[in-house]
């Protein structure tokens, strides 16, 4: 048996969440290992930098897994991708021996897009969160961004994902608001990234930065959300639709195409140049 790390991309659209569930619940898990399973014919178990919830999307998923495969990577790649769907697909495959996606992992980054389009655009109706009709304030909302950084209690924002944790100090490197212009128009991107997430947190951050934007509080209030810990006080959580992983980052002993795809950060980048 060998190895195998992988970037994943899918559209979670369809999907109950990555991790698997009892049939027949559709999941992300569930259909890659059925897909795995298929090609060598015998039943597989992947294992995953981290799961992602109902509707959320991946483009830089890292998953592995162990088989016994006599031919090349790139056989194997579009051997398992000829047995997924239209919304998931593996993007990259290599041996990588004594590797864990999950707990090697540095870093994990999420994107989130926002529209605020006159009327509602039917082709952005997946993918981003569209507030219509809204004026968004990216200063403001970039205000609110920057008093994330750091390590900081984010109780307020989310629950820890193992059950019977009480943990919910999280340190964030990345939290920004940038804009994008595209074939639909313009849409806000925020991209955050940080050594692991509350469940929901990223959701609930954006939720309550868009009410900042939308001048409903002050990045002020948004820093007292933050410090009160109290997570009834988050009252906004975004739709999942709007949330991508983009990236995970890895020691250079393991390295990924999802870790050098992230943007580089100021100095601190967590992530290897290479793949060994």
């Amino acid at each position: 048996m060998r190895r195998y790390a992988a970037i994943l991309a899918y559209d979670g659209t369809a999907y109950q969440g990555f991790q698997r569930q009892p049939q027949p619940t559709p999941t992300i898990q569930a259909a890659v290992e059925k897909a795995i399973s298929r090609v060598i014919a015998q039943p597989t178990r992947i294992v995953a930098a981290g799961r992602t919830d109902t509707g959320v999307h991946a483009s830089g998923q890292v998953i592995a897994f162990d088989v016994e495969w006599k031919h090349g990577n790139d056989e194997l790649l579009r051997a398992i991708n000829s047995q997924l769907g239209a919304d998931i697909a593996l993007r990259e495959i290599w041996r990588q021996e004594r590797f864990h996606p999950r707990f090697d992992a540095l870093w994990r980054q999420y994107a989130y897009r926002i529209a605020t389009p006159a009327t509602r655009h039917p082709l952005l109706t997946r993918h981003v969160w569209q507030l219509i009709g809204e004026s968004l304030d990216l200063e403001r909302m970039n205000a609110a961004a920057a008093i994330c950084l750091g390590e900081h209690d984010f109780a307020a924002f989310g629950r820890p994902p193992q059950e019977g944790s009480a943990n919910t100090m999280r340190q964030i490197y990345l939290s920004r608001w940038e804009t994008e212009s595209g074939e639909f128009g313009k849409t806000l991107r925020y991209r955050i990234r940080g050594t692991a997430f509350l469940y929901h947190m990223a959701r609930r951050l954006v939720g309550v930065m868009a009410q900042v934007g939308q001048g409903l509080i002050s990045p002020g209030e948004f820093e007292a959300i933050l410090r009160s810990r109290d997570i009834a006080r988050a009252k906004l959580l975004a739709p999942a639709k709007g949330l991508i992983l983009e990236a995970v980052g890895y020691p250079q002993r393991h390295a990924t195409e999802s870790t050098t795809r992230a943007e580089p950060l100021d100095k601190m980048a967590a992530g290897p140049e290479g793949r060994t």
